[in-house]
């Protein structure tokens, strides 16, 4: 209404200016300028505002979201004081201004925010935290103002009692003050801090902030503390039971073949966040429309996880002596990887991905949060296992090691720095570098002559059935293992090494060929 008035004031004193026989040229000039300049300047402080007119559509139950009871009930329980707010209000409980989710990616923090929209009826807002800041002073905190605003007129709007206010990645602007060389930053994070612990918290509708980010040691401490974040609530990756309740609700709907396994999926997918089982079954419904099948294998699962953990494959055509160096390589990680952890392999392949050009994938027996020295020193086995197997059979080795080598001198450190070495308990601040790179080399050589002796008795079947692998290009594990069974070493190199069956202190993708010289 203003913007109107203005223009049309401006209009009649131009005219005005006309017919007293002024030259109203210059001044049209600069009116033209003026208004566009206001245009430009109301377009840019209003954008976001008005993308978020709608409150976003929030459909999603806690049902619908898998491998994350333990997060729901806790969310679920700071949840109630806006469902049952007579009954809160009788024990004296001051209402909860906000609710910080921290977890790594995909772990389902935006999901969450959503089902607590459902959970205690309520309007949703979401934003970014990058929404809030521009290059111009006071932008960001008239952003934030106009979003509990908003949130509040909308709440009215739909007789609700309470609104959600979600913004998602806050370490965007909730970072610590004084580290931005921009003013914008603070004064953003100024206002937010008011709005969440100013008296209009308490006002109806009550206005609830959630916010998601996987930084929250960046995040400014007057954020953090009671009365503004009053919970804060880790969103972790699922373990097997809740990888396993994942892929039950990701493959509602689709058809599957009888050969389905998912609880053998789920012991697969360690490591997996609840998006990556997202994009693994959708993978695999894309190679059943590629093969043209009307059903979901077992089959094309293992290949959707190999895609998700490697990438798709190359275009690299290895020579036939790569192939088969490769295979060797492979094979002598299984082998290790075997022995020592019965029935761990799940198959071995030498088709490239990514920067890959074969990898063995393993399956841990169980999620674990603890390792002993033993299986420290049989992951670091595992590690030399492919270049040990080509110095076997060629008499040398090669660079495709190279992964192998990084990752087996990182578990030899971590043994040095837990106290799991000749030293004993250490102080790694104070740890000489030359003392701790002499005790890392003792072991990386024990366990090298370790893995060497396992390995020596079958240099002559590995070269074998590296002939094999090279033509069906991918073995299953329950082939590997028959192999395996056939040999007449097995009893003899088992003795060597501890066969105790543990699981992986690292991804359980491991001895991938890499292309680095």
């Amino acid at each position: 209404m203003i913007k109107e008035w203005v223009i049309g004031v401006g209009v009649a004193l131009l005219l005005f200016f006309a017919i007293l026989g002024q030259n109203v040229l210059p001044l049209f000039f600069l009116a033209a300028l003026a208004v566009g300049f206001w245009l430009m300047m109301e377009r840019r402080s209003t954008a976001p505002a008005v993308a978020r007119e709608t409150p976003v559509k929030h459909q999603v139950s806690f049902e619908q979201i898998g491998g994350q009871e333990h997060a729901k009930r806790e969310l679920m329980e700071a949840l109630d004081f806006l469902r049952y707010r007579d009954r809160i209000k009788s024990l004296g409980i001051r209402p909860l201004k906000g609710i910080l989710l921290t977890g790594p990616p995909g772990t389902g923090k935006t999901m969450m925010a959503k089902a607590a929209a459902t959970y205690t009826d309520s309007v949703f807002l979401s934003a970014a935290g990058s929404e809030f800041v521009e290059m111009y002073v006071g932008v960001g905190a008239q952003r934030v103002r106009e979003i509990f605003r908003r949130a509040r007129t909308m709440a009215k709007k739909e007789n609700k009692d309470s609104a959600i206010v979600f913004i998602d990645e806050i370490d965007v602007v909730g970072g610590r003050r004084g580290q931005h060389s921009h003013q914008e930053y603070d004064q953003t994070l100024n206002q937010l801090l008011t709005e969440m612990d100013g008296m209009s918290t308490t006002q109806t509708p009550l206005v609830l902030v959630m916010a998601a980010t996987n930084r929250p040691d960046i995040l400014d401490s007057a954020l953090l503390r009671p009365g503004r974040f009053d919970r804060q609530i880790r969103v972790d990756l699922p373990d097997k039971d809740g990888r396993l309740h994942i892929l039950k609700i990701q493959v509602e709907g689709k058809p599957l073949a009888r050969d389905v396994d998912l609880d053998h999926l789920a012991r697969e997918t360690y490591g997996f966040s609840g998006a990556q089982l997202e994009s693994l079954v959708n993978e695999a419904a894309i190679i059943a429309l590629r093969q043209e099948k009307t059903e979901i294998s077992q089959a094309m699962f293992r290949d959707a996880v190999d895609k998700v953990l490697m990438g798709e494959k190359t275009g690299r055509k290895p020579t036939e002596d790569e192939l088969q160096r490769v295979a060797v390589h492979e094979i002598g990680h299984a082998i290790i990887s075997e022995l020592m952890r019965p029935g761990t392999v799940s198959h071995i392949t030498i088709a490239p991905r990514g920067n890959a050009l074969g990898f063995v994938r393993q399956i841990p027996e169980s999620d674990r949060y603890l390792y002993t020295v033993q299986q420290l020193q049989q992951q670091i086995n595992v590690a030399l296992g492919g270049c040990l197997a080509e110095e076997l059979h060629y008499g040398n080795r090669s660079t495709g090691a190279q992964n192998d080598f990084v990752q087996a001198s990182q578990l030899a450190r971590t043994m040095v720095k837990c106290g799991l070495s000749r030293l004993g308990i250490v102080d790694e601040e104070h740890l000489q570098s030359s003392v701790l790179d002499t005790e890392v080399r003792f072991i990386l050589s024990e366990q090298e002559r370790e893995t060497r002796e396992v390995l020596r008795p079958y240099a002559e079947d590995i070269a074998n059935f590296a002939d094999h692998v090279v033509i069906e290009e991918s073995i299953a594990g329950n082939e590997f293992r028959s192999w395996l069974e056939t040999t007449s070493h097995e009893s003899d190199s088992t003795e060597v090494v501890a066969a105790e069956a543990t699981d992986l202190p690292i991804h359980p993708t491991i001895g991938d060929v890499g292309l680095q010289a």
